[in-house]
């Protein structure tokens, strides 16, 4: 390896400091003015209204964690649910957009819960059924009271 003299060190630091005042000057040149763009006629209300039903979900479930792939398995069970349809364990990891080892402790957590009940499916024993239990059910249904109240300035929620 080459040994630089503190001369050439030197050097190469005032060649450095040049470089970046030069690339600083050039920033500020390119620099375009940030303005804030108007907010349009009623984003305000539903990014409003989006801060309040995650306010409402985390109020209502408590500390669970009810967001991301979590939240789209409820929302899938719920849904299967009211058409009268099952959904297998990999049917929900599939729904949600994580693998299914992931999607299998998701699961669990739920199920610790007592929002979900899994069992095996009697036509296909190689698969788990996962439904809603009642608790679940009502959990889910009593949330999307509170937030059909809260879309009709019924009910405001603080942080």
């Amino acid at each position: 390896m080459q040994q630089f003299s503190n001369q050439e060190i030197a050097e190469l630091k005032s060649r450095v400091d040049q470089i970046q005042e030069l690339l600083a000057g050039r920033s500020e040149e390119l620099a375009v003015p940030v303005r804030e763009a108007p907010l349009k006629a009623g984003l305000l209300d539903q990014l409003s209204f989006s801060i309040q039903i995650r306010r409402i979900r985390r109020s209502h479930f408590g500390t669970a964690e009810m967001s991301g792939p979590t939240w789209d398995m409820m929302l899938d069970l719920m849904l299967a649910g009211t058409h009268g349809r099952v959904l297998s364990a990999s049917d929900l990891a599939t729904g949600a957009g994580v693998p299914l080892s992931s999607g299998l402790r998701m699961i669990s957590a739920l199920e610790r819960l007592g929002l979900v009940h899994r069992a095996i499916d009697e036509r296909d024993r190689r698969r788990t059924i996962v439904r809603l239990t009642d608790v679940g059910t009502e959990r889910m249904a009593s949330y999307f009271d509170k937030v059909g109240a809260a879309s009709q300035g019924g009910q405001t929620l603080a942080a």
